[in-house]
């Protein structure tokens, strides 16, 4: 599904409005946020997707890993998940779902939260996910419409998953490449998003399947303003340039890429840097917009973040290239 298909889908919906919803689908930001009290709020997502590793244990992990990101991009804590599984039953060992579902608990357990049950269904294919609840402060949240003209860009993790996870499919991925990816794949964004809200960060959002581009997109329309990033300052992942080189895509990175294509001033980008810069990512890092103040204390307390832009008052584009 590419960035434009759920707004659209939404669009047909009526709305219901409720001063207690004070975060929903409007924002394009990754969970829904519900105001218990003045000082708690809940914090809501749902997420999975197919095996995107061999081993099960890693796969679920990853997918753990991948849902309870959308919980710390909110600036939340999770508090409880529950298990979202298809498997086919007569295809694979009931052995391997074991090992999908210890690496999820394990990986929900080392967040602080707690498994309180799922819902299976048999399926052809395998499928696994979370749906986590946590919990917030109204006043202390981050969401994508809270950029300010002067904010730094950073990111925590570095891209790439998607090229190197596309060649790891095809039997190609070396080893010496392959445990960078499944290690940040598999590391939970809590550092990053406790940072954010302890420097007083209002504006983040997790990089996940619509890239780079199309999660900033989405700050960009919230916030009304305009993200200026520095192609040559983005992290990658080792091996990810080579590949790109040697024309590795995926299917998302092509939807993404039609979607962003009028919302972008591209400049002068190269095809191989504008593939990376629409490449899905599994689990990626955080896009948070850092008061100017803030950005050296929270580079000094995040590993791995990289300042990557700022955020300008809207003037065309929504998202500049440079």
């Amino acid at each position: 599904m590419g960035p434009g298909d759920l707004s659209r889908a939404l669009a047909a919906l009526p709305p219901r409005p409720d001063p207690r919803r004070v975060v929903g689908h409007e924002t394009f930001d990754d969970a829904g946020i519900f105001v218990l009290s003045d000082d708690l709020a809940l914090v809501q997502t749902v997420d999975f997707f197919a095996p995107i590793v061999d081993d099960p244990y890693l796969f679920g992990q990853i997918a753990a890993a991948n849902a309870l990101s959308d919980v710390y991009a909110m600036g939340g804590e999770p508090l409880t998940a529950l298990n979202i599984v298809a498997f086919p039953v007569d295809a694979l060992p009931i052995a391997v779902l074991s090992e999908i579902l210890r690496g999820g608990q394990d990986k929900v357990h080392e967040a602080g939260a707690v498994i309180a049950g799922g819902h299976s269904i048999v399926d052809d294919e395998p499928k696994y996910g979370l749906a986590v609840t946590g919990r917030v402060h109204p006043k202390h949240m981050l969401t994508n419409a809270a950029a300010r003209p002067g904010d730094r860009l950073v990111l925590t993790k570095p891209l790439g998953t998607g090229v190197l996870a596309t060649v790891m499919k095809r039997g190609q991925l070396a080893d010496d490449l392959a445990q960078p990816l499944y290690s940040t794949m598999a590391r939970l964004n809590r550092a990053a998003a406790r940072a954010a809200i302890e420097l007083g960060v209002r504006c983040a959002t997790d990089v996940t399947g619509f890239g780079l581009l199309g999660h900033a997109s989405h700050i960009a329309r919230a916030s009304a303003v305009t993200l200026r990033i520095d192609v040559d300052r983005l992290p990658l992942l080792a091996g990810v340039r080579d590949a790109v080189r040697r024309g590795v895509r995926t299917g998302g990175a092509e939807r993404n890429d039609a979607y962003l294509a009028s919302l972008v001033a591209w400049g002068d980008v190269s095809d191989d840097d504008r593939a990376i810069l629409v490449d899905p990512q599994t689990s990626g890092g955080l896009l948070a917009a850092v008061p100017a103040d803030r950005v050296a204390e929270y580079l000094s307390t995040v590993s791995d973040a990289v300042e990557i832009g700022e955020v300008l008052p809207r003037a065309g584009s929504g998202l500049v290239l440079a």
